[in-house]
């Protein structure tokens, strides 16, 4: 039987420009996300739809929360099969398909890991752990589009 899991964040708008939302372009699509005993983030729109090119969009932490949860999937299925992980990187991007309507959706993320592995032996082994890994990622799971990977695995000079 497995576990239930809780999660809590506060997401506080701070675009109101003095007139509130009285028409698309009179607000701002600033806000602050934030959870008790942790920094908080800067967030706003897509540049595209009005925001602040300087802020984390959720477009962007939709993808970084991909990358971070196949990373630490990865990291620990290399170290249940004794792969040595020295270094990694993720050069992720995704795709947002948008309709007429205002609507969207994802239609797809490439996760591009770069995995330096200790040993010259380790390198078949480590390459292939991103598919295992894949099917422990949380975030993967839970998303209604693909999330392909295209690894790269090093060798430590």
């Amino acid at each position: 039987m497995g576990h239930e899991h809780r999660y809590e964040i506060t997401t506080e708008w701070t675009g109101d420009r003095g007139t509130g939302t009285t028409s698309y372009r009179d607000y701002g699509r600033d806000h602050i996300i934030s959870a008790e005993g942790k920094p908080p983030i800067l967030g706003s729109a897509d540049r595209t739809f009005h925001g602040d090119r300087d802020r984390w969009n959720p477009e962007e932490l939709l993808l970084a929360a991909l990358s971070q949860c196949h990373m630490l999937s990865y990291l620990h299925v290399a170290t249940t099969h004794g792969v040595v992980v020295v270094g990694y990187e993720d050069a992720a991007s995704g795709t947002l398909q948008t309709e007429t309507d205002g609507s969207g959706h994802f239609t797809r993320a490439t996760l591009r890991p770069r995995v330096t592995v200790a040993a010259g032996s380790m390198r078949d082994a480590a390459q292939a752990l991103h598919e295992e890994a894949a099917t422990k990622c949380f975030i993967a799971a839970s998303v209604n589009f693909p999330v392909e990977h295209e690894p790269v695995t090093l060798v430590l000079a």
